[in-house]
């Protein structure tokens, strides 16, 4: 199945600046396995050493979240497109003047 992978802005340093990836893959898991086998060094932003999807790592296949659905196993069709969301914590303590 075609599908287009969103690339998030503060990982496009790694694929060459290109804001989304088109591949053939029948699940997440295979569009994101050939993602990383293109950009290598994007391998370690997405994943843990012993293969996990990094837990601050969101991926929604259209608007649906592959935790809710069957995660990285989520079947694919034509058109589909996959987004990669970092989560994103911080923020500032309150200051006073």
């Amino acid at each position: 199945m075609a599908v287009k992978v969103m690339v998030p802005t503060p990982l496009r340093q790694f694929t060459g600046k290109q804001a989304s990836i088109e591949c053939t893959a029948a699940t997440v898991g295979e569009a994101l396995g050939h993602l990383t086998a293109t950009f290598g060094e994007l391998r370690k932003h997405l994943f843990t050493d012993d293969g996990r999807l990094r837990s601050f790592v969101n991926v929604y296949l259209n608007d649906e979240d592959i935790r809710f659905l069957e995660k990285e196993n989520t079947a694919t069709k034509d058109g589909d497109t996959i987004s990669i969301v970092p989560s994103i914590a911080g923020g500032s303590a309150r200051r006073e003047n």
